[in-house]
């Protein structure tokens, strides 16, 4: 009954705890809007820097390169004076075709060092929590996108020697950025051979 008869004698107190309660709840709020809106804008930041830099050249590139052997191939399927030659070269284009198809963008992505040594500061501090804890050497076990991602690729590459095995060959390795770039040279060459001037931007 004291504490009634307190907020009874006193309704400044009242409102003033009540205004306290109000503005420390608002307070709190905005401190974790802000927080969430920097986190927001670090994580686009990095996102627009890494697409500029590095996904859209990539993929431009490789588009332009499929792209361009579509074009051979269309262009060699036509009869040709000298038959034996487009078909050499038709074989040859549909190979680099082929192993353009089968490239991946974890493939020939340079490594992202900021996001591993962000996962070796996880890793660390993981390691020293609990040493149960899976083996988190790989910065892929860091995230369950970029884990199961990983997961379906090495399905893929053992699917791939499977059926290498059975046919009794050996799997290629995965390709990396210089095989791209051999593979832009013999396709250049090809067109060149062909007498197609090819302007690439």
């Amino acid at each position: 009954m004291e504490d009634e008869a307190f907020w009874n004698n006193d309704p400044k107190a009242l409102q003033d705890s009540e205004w306290n309660k109000i503005s420390s709840d608002f307070t709190n709020a905005g401190y974790r809007e802000g927080i969430t809106a920097g986190k927001e804008s670090a994580l686009q930041q990095g996102f627009d820097e890494g697409f500029a830099q590095i996904g859209a050249p990539l993929g431009r590139e490789l588009g332009i390169l499929r792209g361009l052997c579509s074009a051979l191939i269309a262009f060699l399927a036509r009869p040709h004076e000298n038959a034996a030659q487009a078909e050499a070269a038709l074989t040859e284009v549909r190979d680099i075709a082929t192993r353009l198809a089968n490239i991946r963008f974890s493939d020939i992505a340079p490594p992202d060092l900021e996001a591993l040594a962000h996962a070796k500061e996880h890793l660390e501090s993981a390691m020293n929590e609990d040493d149960d804890t899976e083996d988190l050497s790989d910065p892929a076990n860091l995230n369950e996108v970029i884990k199961d991602k990983r997961d379906i690729e090495g399905l893929e590459d053992l699917m791939a020697q499977m059926n290498a095995s059975a046919g009794g060959s050996v799997a290629p390795a995965r390709p990396k950025a210089e095989d791209v770039a051999r593979l832009k040279e013999r396709l250049l060459g090809i067109a060149g051979g062909l007498g197609l001037s090819l302007q690439w931007s």
